[in-house]
């Protein structure tokens, strides 16, 4: 494979609305475990991304910063750690969020101490844990754990579906993205109620609801 073997988003960059609510677990599992297949030094938690480029509610130059970290953080781990971490890195709008498994303590200070150091990078959220390699049956239920906590945003009349990223990590739910303080108590209150759900972290950026009025595109008349 061309690419790091990092593990960087398992998701589908699709319209997640435009589908019938079974077919969107159908094929967001397989592609999880398709994704979780391929790569030899990295493989694990879900990720099921639901921004498009439209509805993103970062900047096009934010979202073009967020992949250069994230292939930069994934070439400085493997040059690093070779085939000894599991380790996933998702970057949004600069805020690194890293999960896995390390085979210590040190090694998981020197994990972060590498992902800061990437240009671009505004701060960490180091989330993994001192742990064997996690299985991949338990990589394929965070796979379908993360399609179940999409398919309730999308369902919920209240939010806008693609404004959330959904990490999962050993069924800890973990959320990304720009929204405003109502968004992130539903979002959290949705996911929570997710069964194989075990704890869900927030690491979201929270805007004003006068900002999210301003980055809205207004439905033309």
């Amino acid at each position: 494979m061309s690419k790091p073997a990092l593990n960087r988003r398992q998701s589908t960059s699709a319209s997640f609305p435009a589908l019938p609510r079974l077919a969107l677990l159908g094929a967001v599992l397989m592609a999880g475990l398709l994704n979780t297949a391929c790569a030899p030094l990295v493989i694990g938690g879900a990720m099921v991304g639901g921004a498009m480029v439209a509805t993103d509610r970062r900047t096009s130059g934010s979202q073009v910063e967020d992949e250069g970290v994230e292939f930069k953080a994934a070439a400085r781990v493997r040059e690093h750690f070779g085939n000894n971490a599991h380790v996933n890195i998702n970057s949004y709008n600069r805020l690194v969020l890293i999960t896995g498994e390390v085979a210590s303590e040190a090694d998981r200070n020197k994990l972060e101490s590498l992902v800061a150091g990437v240009e671009n990078v505004r701060s960490v959220l180091n989330e993994t844990a001192v742990l064997p390699t996690s299985s991949f049956s338990s990589r394929s239920n965070d796979v379908l754990i993360a399609t179940k906590v999409k398919a309730q945003f999308v369902d919920a009349k209240d939010l806008l579906s693609n404004a959330f990223y959904v990490v999962v990590e050993r069924e800890a739910v973990y959320l990304m993205g720009r929204v405003t303080e109502r968004e992130a108590g539903r979002a959290s209150e949705l996911a929570r109620g997710v069964s194989g759900v075990k704890k869900v972290v927030r690491a979201f950026e929270i805007i004003s609801e006068e900002e999210l009025a301003r980055i809205t595109p207004q439905a033309k008349k």
